[in-house]
């Protein structure tokens, strides 16, 4: 009778436990830059809840993407790694050790995925990696149209990778990250009241097509007749490409305040449940927006990352660096603006940090949680990029590598060997190559790079994350 009494209680200890662990609420943009909030200086987006949210949060300053293209940025985060090669990552399989949403669930946290997955389908989908709800998750990287039905473009022409759940479960009128914002509510609403839960809403929404709701965006060209632009043009020529210089696009404004929307619905059911003090909100995007192009020039160019150089694709601030607002009641303080160097691969590392005390290791991702808590600053970190596959054709960059140690960033373009060197404290726009009158400071950084790519790197002849076919399994698999 001892014993079962005993053991009753260190079930309804653990019970108890699983109850007082935080919810977590991850919402991932697709292709928003860094300015293209409100509270970070667009005149035309209007973004009062997403605003609202970084007023009660850590607001990073200095946080960046894995990567400035959706598939490896989303692996990083993923894997907590650098997506450097493709036979170290996902095509083999998710190593156990890097797979944090299996120590979600083992933690007793209800999981669930919806929205934009991109590391493609099969055994790479959602719930293989762990999930035990997903959502509208596939292969795709992409949406024919925001509108239903949602995998057919607006020339007609069915989308090349359907995006699954959304066709079946929508009608005329609907609108895509509505639908997707539905799926995560009813989730949350239906989690059992003594699991806490881990889900991740990744919106489609900025990527293009760029289509708004008619009323959204009849209200931006409405505002858009307010902004005097001055001498500013549109478009500069850069490369071979173009570079846009303004956020001066209706529907596009219409698909940013749509996300807010959504997002304030969000805030508002945490509220209405009371239990928003108990959930972790994070709020960021997989990299920096789409504002140039290349030598075809047929990239719908919606927006601009200045005073940040270039964008999407590029190694340049424009394409890396994100925003990333985490909010925890009672536990963070609010409004603060953190300079800390952190990275998407971080996340889960952090999150795991402060929800379970796990401290992982085997990963290139670190937790700050201390950093969060205001116990830590990571001014002086050192974190890398490079980018092997370029697109000159599509969004104009070329093959670098990058290094940044503290507020210094170099940059190595892997083709023609030129080196750039910036001051990020005193230059965030990247105009002012400091390589030639700074040699030793070029130097060093560039032994951080070269001995972090000889530990990093495999041959040149590997391909760099392509999703996998549908179907097929990780054996050896060379796509």
């Amino acid at each position: 009778m001892k014993k079962v009494f005993v053991f009753t209680l260190f079930l309804l200890a653990i019970n108890l436990y699983a109850q007082t662990k935080p919810n977590i609420l991850i919402i991932h943009t697709d292709d928003l830059g860094y300015h293209d909030l409100s509270i970070k200086g667009s005149q035309l987006y209007n973004t009062n809840n997403i605003d609202q949210l970084a007023k009660e949060s850590v607001d990073f300053t200095n946080a960046y993407s894995s990567y400035p293209r959706c598939t490896p940025s989303r692996y990083g985060m993923m894997t907590g790694t650098y997506p450097v090669n493709e036979n170290k990552g996902w095509l083999g399989g998710i190593p156990e050790e890097k797979n944090f949403i299996k120590q979600f669930n083992i933690a007793g946290y209800n999981t669930s995925y919806v929205g934009k997955w991109h590391l493609g389908e099969g055994d790479s989908a959602p719930k293989k990696f762990g999930f035990k709800h997903s959502y509208a998750a596939g292969r795709s990287g992409g949406i024919g149209s925001r509108f239903f039905p949602f995998n057919t473009q607006a020339n007609g022409k069915p989308a090349k990778e359907p995006v699954e759940d959304l066709e079946q479960d929508g009608k005329e009128g609907d609108y895509a990250s509505d639908l997707l914002t539905n799926a995560t509510m009813d989730f949350i609403k239906n989690n059992p009241k003594n699991e806490p839960f881990l889900a991740i809403l990744a919106y489609y929404a900025v990527h293009t097509p760029i289509e708004a709701k008619p009323e959204d965006e009849a209200r931006n060209k409405e505002q858009l007749k307010k902004i005097d632009f001055g001498n500013t043009p549109e478009y500069i020529k850069e490369g071979e490409g173009r570079r846009k210089m303004r956020q001066d696009d209706a529907a596009y404004a219409g698909m940013v305040e749509n996300v807010d929307e959504n997002v304030g619905r969000l805030l508002d059911l945490l509220k209405s449940m009371n239990i928003d003090d108990n959930t972790i909100i994070v709020f960021s995007s997989d990299h920096g927006g789409l504002s140039n192009d290349g030598h075809k020039g047929e990239r719908h160019l919606a927006t601009t990352n200045l005073p940040l150089k270039a964008g999407k694709g590029h190694l340049y601030e424009g394409g890396i660096r994100v925003p990333l607002f985490i909010k925890w009641n009672k536990h963070l303080k609010p409004h603060v603006d953190n300079s800390s160097i952190v990275l998407g691969m971080d996340i889960f590392p952090t999150l795991l940090d402060l929800t379970t005390g796990q401290n992982v290791t085997g990963v290139d991702g670190k937790s700050y949680a201390q950093v969060l808590k205001g116990k830590e600053t990571w001014g002086d970190r050192t974190v890398f990029w490079i980018s092997k596959k370029a697109r000159p054709h599509s969004t104009g960059d070329s093959k670098a590598a990058v290094v940044r140690s503290g507020d210094y960033k170099l940059i190595q373009f892997l083709e023609t060997k030129a080196i750039e060197l910036y001051n990020l404290k005193e230059d965030v726009g990247e105009e002012n190559n400091l390589a030639e009158k700074e040699p030793a400071k070029t130097a060093q950084l560039l032994q951080l790079l070269k001995d972090w790519k000889k530990e990093y790197l495999v041959p040149e002849k590997t391909k760099i994350f392509k999703p996998k076919d549908k179907g097929k399994t990780n054996k050896k698999s060379k796509k």
